[in-house]
């Protein structure tokens, strides 16, 4: 009789959790899983925003198009896209991630706290910011006769020099990577001290009294304890980096080649909502999920190991 009550119960508790995760997973199916699904679908047809003609089939013809080796000495095809993404994701990623976690430790590592709040807020104050007005503030900053030149010319000892930041493509590139890297250091220094502060001190004042160095500590300690933080970070800021566009869309619409920054994010945006090929565009959108999502497991699957333990 025991048993039949206590089964009932985690029936009814079944059920109410269900009803409580109910929403969530509406609001999701709404707003995420069906956009990837119609998006899939929509990849296989050649269907133009506006047209009142139904969509024709085309199978795999948006996608052969996207990696059509004739298209790919244009300077605006899909091919082009990926490799200034990779350029842009390569240029961005791998510095957020060293430099933010040289930065965590340095401020982890000072006795003053209220240092370690005036600058832990001023390195997030940034990331508050929206990409629009980040990317307003460097252009200003990247003018000919703005502070990026002066700054760069009076370190390298080459006054009058124009470093051509919005019209050069190269350094055109350069920009955008430091205007992503600004705005979003701070969050991951934030994530890293928080990584941080989940190592037990006793751990540290240990390997003081055998006599660790420094560099001992942070390479056979820190780093070994901080690897799940290594790994999240990792994978967010490289998703953040594929998904960049605002800036990119913000620097060509001040006048900015398009080209160098023609990120793949940027160019489902002109093929889909300028251009109004809708199937293109979602051709180019079911790719770069799938370059997210590999790139992911590849991440997870050569940083996979043993769990952390204290």
């Amino acid at each position: 009789m025991g048993m039949r009550k206590y089964r009932g119960i985690e029936r009814k508790q079944a059920r109410w959790g269900f009803v409580f995760v109910l929403p969530a997973m509406l609001f999701f199916s709404l707003f995420s899983f069906y956009p990837i699904f119609n998006a899939i679908y929509t990849s296989f047809f050649d269907k133009r925003a506006l047209s009142k003609l139904p969509p024709k089939f085309l199978g795999l013809g948006n996608y052969i198009r996207l990696f059509d080796p004739s298209r790919a000495a244009s300077d605006l095809s899909f091919l082009n896209s990926l490799k200034s993404t990779l350029v842009f994701t390569l240029g961005t990623f791998i510095p957020l991630l060293i430099v933010s976690l040289i930065l965590a430790v340095f401020i982890s590592n000072l006795s003053s706290n209220k240092t370690k709040k005036f600058l832990q807020i001023s390195y997030y104050t940034p990331a508050i910011l929206s990409s629009v007005v980040a990317a307003t503030i460097w252009m200003i900053i990247f003018d000919p006769r703005g502070l990026g030149n002066q700054w760069l010319n009076a370190l390298m000892n080459t006054p009058g020099v124009d470093r051509r930041w919005l019209v050069d493509p190269v350094m055109e590139q350069v920009s955008t990577m430091v205007i992503y890297f600004w705005k979003y250091i701070g969050y991951f220094v934030i994530l890293f001290i928080t990584g941080l502060a989940s190592i037990p001190p006793t751990i540290y004042e240990a390997s003081t009294i055998d006599g660790a160095t420094k560099n001992q500590v942070f390479w056979r300690i820190t780093l070994p304890l901080l690897k799940p933080t290594v790994v999240l970070v990792s994978v967010m800021a490289m998703l953040q980096c594929l998904k960049t566009f605002s800036t990119q869309y913000m620097l060509y619409s001040n006048g900015a080649p398009r080209a160098p920054i023609n990120v793949i994010t940027f160019n489902i945006y002109v093929t889909g909502i300028q251009q109004q090929y809708l199937g293109r565009a979602s051709a180019m959108s079911v790719v770069l999920f799938i370059m997210m999502l590999l790139l992911t497991l590849l991440q997870f699957k050569t940083t996979k190991s043993e769990n952390v333990e204290y």
